[in-house]
């Protein structure tokens, strides 16, 4: 009863009580109160195993077994209470273990990918690609949610759950004559790089907004901050955001959605030297790579932000971030890495 030295009598057969009853809820039988009666009135009489298991209605290998896991070398005996304590303490260690946890390499590597915001299986996926000892990404949502990785929780480093998609009908309803069903079939199979697809990312009413763009074939991102909704704004953050790319890519087509913000299209055509598309209103499936995209800028500029705030190099640091974000379509390239291969810039 050392250990117990401050606590009260009432305090330890309490503990002593709510443990014994985890021991019974832990077994899928009662095993307490058959080894209570193997050890006092059968084993030490000299009763063999076999009238043991007899009596007690159990197979002789089942109390054999018992006996080997569960005797005290120390006292010379066995105890039921203390064999439940140890039966517990067993069940908790018996599950599988995280392969992260037996390769030091593969969880350097599954740190280092949180740490730039991948997604499990995008990890998963990489490190597959290259490597024999393969990890499953289910392992890495596992090892997330069992605090593996300090600082990193599921609701600060993945991707939020978009809300569902509301069919309402917007403000607008002029017609543009450049249709997305009059797009050239090259554009639709992704078929060569330039063509991308381009969409506005709101925050605060009043406080800015993005122009992001995506290229269809590579998925490589832009984006710039246009500080109202004018056409010349709009216009003005575009060429800024092809212009600011970190791999230049000569746009040919931009598809867009039906907002306003786009009237200028003629203007925008001729000054990136671009034909503009538009997609069917209510349809952001169309545009679906540029929607994805915006998923993830939403993770680091959420709604509500103030984007007459959010500087150039802060946008930069997440236009990169998302470029270097390999891709399971790609083959677990990268946007960039898929631009150097095609390009042959490495």
């Amino acid at each position: 009863m050392e250990r117990w030295t401050t606590c009260s009598v009432e305090d330890v057969r309490g503990k002593q009580k709510k443990l014994l009853e985890l021991c019974h809820k832990a077994l899928k039988y009662s095993i307490v109160e058959d080894s209570t009666r193997l050890y006092p009135e059968n084993y030490e009489k000299g009763k063999s195993i076999r009238k043991i298991a007899v009596f007690l209605g159990r197979s002789p290998s089942t109390i054999s077994r018992e006996l080997k896991r569960n005797w005290s070398k120390k006292k010379n005996h066995y105890h039921a209470w203390g064999a439940n304590v140890k039966y517990i303490c067993r069940r908790k260690n018996c599950h599988r273990k995280n392969n992260l946890l037996l390769n030091e390499e593969m969880y350097q590597f599954t740190h280092k990918g949180l740490l730039q915001y991948w997604s499990p299986e995008i990890i998963a996926g990489k490190w597959n690609s290259t490597h024999e000892e393969k990890i499953s990404f289910s392992s890495i949502y596992r090892a997330v949610r069992a605090n593996m990785f300090p600082g990193i929780k599921p609701w600060t480093h993945f991707r939020r759950k978009a809300k569902p998609y509301s069919h309402q009908k917007k403000s607008y309803t002029r017609f543009f004559d450049s249709s997305i069903h009059d797009r050239p079939e090259i554009i639709d199979n992704r078929g060569r790089l330039g063509d991308f697809e381009g969409d506005t990312v709101y925050g605060s009413v009043g406080k800015g907004y993005l122009i992001t763009g995506v290229d269809r074939q590579s998925r490589q991102f832009v984006a710039a901050i246009a500080k109202d909704k004018k056409i010349e704004s709009t216009n003005a953050a575009f060429i800024s955001a092809f212009a600011n790319a970190e791999i230049k890519v000569k746009p040919l087509t931009l598809t867009l959605d039906n907002g306003t913000e786009f009237l200028g299209f003629k203007e925008l055509e001729k000054d990136l030297g671009v034909k503009v598309y538009f997609a069917d209103s209510h349809s952001p499936w169309q545009r679906g790579s540029n929607e994805n995209i915006n998923g993830l800028v939403r993770f680091f500029f959420p709604r509500g932000t103030d984007f007459n705030k959010v500087t150039q190099e802060q946008l930069d640091a997440v236009v990169s971030l998302i470029n270097n974000r390999p891709r399971k379509c790609l083959g677990f390239l990268s946007p960039n890495d898929f631009l150097k291969k095609v390009l042959h810039l490495a």
